[in-house]
C-alpha cells in the first residue's frame, strides 16, 4: 500500500484541512507529514483506528510531544508538565483526584455564571456591524476560566490580556512566554487565596479534595492544573467562531435550531464534529512496532490522529460531511481525544459553547454575515481571522 504524504506547507492543506485529510482517510488508513522539529509524523486518519490508537499503551507520551517555545523561565516549567504529558500511574493518580471537579454536573453547575458573562459581553457589543470572534468568542474563555479559578475581579482585565497571548499560541512565541510568567504567579496566588479563604471554585474544590488513601493535590500539581486550564481551555475561542460561521453559512440549518432550541446540546455535538478547532491529537510515540493497516509503523516513531478526517470519516457517520444538527447520537466524535486523555475539560467547553450560541441566536434573529472571513493557516488548528456580523 502507497502511504500518502500531507504537505503541511500546502496551501490546499491550510486553507481546506477536511478535504485534503479526507482525501488521505479514503487512500490509507495512515498518512505521513513531514514536521519541522518532530521529523515525519505518523498521522492516523479513520475514525475506528484513532480511537484503537487513543487508547492503546504502545502509543505513550513522550517529553518530545510538548514541543515549547524558547526563553520561558526555568522557575516555570515544572508547573508546564501538566497531566496531559503523563502516562501510567502518575497520570491516573492525578486525573483521579482532579475528575470529580470536571464533571458534566459540576460544569452544569457553572452554567449560570457562563450565562451572566455571555450576557455581559453580548451588552458590550459596539452599535453597528461586529465582529464576534473579537468581541465574544475570544474574551469568553478566559472570562470563564477567572470564575473556575476564583480570580478577583480586579485582576481579571490581566488575565484577558494573557489568555489572548496563550490563544494566539506558539505561533506568537514571544507574547506566549511573556505571558507564562505571569500565569504562573497568578496560578500561585491563586492557590494560597482559596487555601487561605476557600470559595464557590474549582481550585477550591480541588484542594478539598482527598483520595480514599488520603492522597491529595500538591499546591505544584494544583498551579500546573489552573496552567492546564489556561493553556486547554481557549478551545471555545475558535469553536464558537467556527460554529456560528457554519450556521451562518448553513441557513437551513440554522432555521432547525431556532424553530427548535431544545436541539442546542446535540447540535453542540455536530458543530464540533464538523468544524471542531483541533485538527490533530497530541503526537505519541510508539514503544514497539505496530501495524495500522497494512501499514507497518516502527519502535520510536510519533503518531497522531487526525480528528480533522476521522470526524468525518463515512465508516462512522452517515454522511459525513454535511452539517445536521438534527444528527442523532452515534459514534462519538474525537474533538476531545478519546482514552485516558480525553480532555478533561470537554463538559465545560460544551456548556460555554452551548450557552454562547443559545444567547447569540435568541437575541439577535436577524444575524448575517457580512463578507467571507478567512481562515489563519495554522496545521494545527482550524480558526478564523475574524466573523463580522450585523444583528
Amino acid at each position: 500500500m502507497t502511504v500518502p504524504e500531507i504537505d503541511p506547507a500546502d496551501p490546499g492543506v491550510l486553507l481546506d484541512p477536511f478535504t485534503a485529510y479526507g482525501a488521505a482517510r479514503e487512500d490509507s488508513p495512515v498518512a505521513r507529514m513531514p514536521v519541522p522539529g518532530l521529523g515525519s509524523l505518523w498521522i492516523v486518519t479513520r475514525h475506528g483506528d484513532a480511537r484503537a490508537m487513543l487508547t492503546d499503551p504502545r502509543f505513550a507520551m513522550d517529553a518530545k510531544s510538548y514541543l515549547r517555545p524558547p526563553g520561558i523561565p526555568e522557575h516555570c516549567l515544572r508547573y508546564m508538565r501538566t497531566m496531559s504529558e503523563l502516562d501510567g500511574p502518575e497520570h491516573t493518580r492525578l486525573r483521579r483526584l482532579a475528575s470529580p471537579a470536571f464533571t458534566a454536573r459540576r460544569a452544569d453547575a457553572f452554567r449560570p455564571r457562563f450565562e451572566r458573562i455571555v450576557d455581559g459581553l453580548l451588552d458590550a457589543l459596539p452599535e453597528g456591524e461586529v465582529d464576534l470572534h473579537v468581541h465574544l468568542s475570544r474574551p469568553l474563555p478566559m472570562e470563564a476560566i477567572c470564575e473556575l479559578v476564583g480570580i478577583p475581579v480586579a485582576d481579571r482585565p490581566r488575565w484577558r490580556e494573557l489568555g489572548a497571548a496563550v490563544a494566539a499560541g506558539y505561533g506568537d512565541g514571544t507574547a506566549f512566554t511573556k505571558a507564562v510568567p505571569e500565569i504562573v504567579e497568578g496560578a500561585r496566588a491563586a492557590v494560597a487565596r482559596c487555601r487561605a479563604e476557600p470559595g464557590d471554585d474549582l481550585v477550591s474544590e480541588l484542594l478539598r479534595t482527598r483520595a480514599e488513601d488520603g492522597d491529595r493535590f500538591t499546591d505544584t500539581e494544583l498551579v500546573a492544573l489552573v496552567w492546564h486550564l489556561v493553556l486547554a481551555g481557549q478551545t471555545p475561542t475558535n469553536l464558537v467562531t467556527n460554529a456560528l460561521h457554519a450556521l451562518l453559512t448553513h441557513p437551513d440549518q440554522l432555521a432547525a435550531l431556532r424553530a427548535d432550541p431544545d436541539l442546542l446540546p446535540g447540535a453542540v455535538e455536530e458543530l464540533t464534529r464538523w468544524v471542531g478547532p483541533q485538527l490533530l491529537t497530541t503526537p505519541r510515540y510508539t514503544t514497539e512496532e505496530v501495524v495500522i493497516g497494512d501499514v507497518v509503523i516502527g519502535a520510536g516513531e510519533a503518531v497522531t490522529a487526525a480528528i480533522a478526517s476521522a470526524n468525518r470519516d463515512p465508516r462512522a457517520f452517515d454522511s459525513p460531511d454535511e452539517l445536521d444538527v438534527t444528527r442523532a447520537p452515534g459514534a462519538g466524535h474525537l474533538a476531545y481525544s478519546h482514552g485516558p486523555h480525553f480532555c478533561l475539560g470537554a463538559a465545560f467547553a460544551r456548556v460555554q459553547t452551548e450557552v454562547a450560541l443559545g444567547a447569540v441566536l435568541r437575541r439577535f434573529p436577524d444575524l448575517a454575515l457580512v463578507g467571507e472571513p478567512r481562515p489563519i493557516p495554522d496545521g494545527g488548528t482550524w480558526r478564523l481571522a475574524s466573523l463580522v456580523v450585523t444583528r
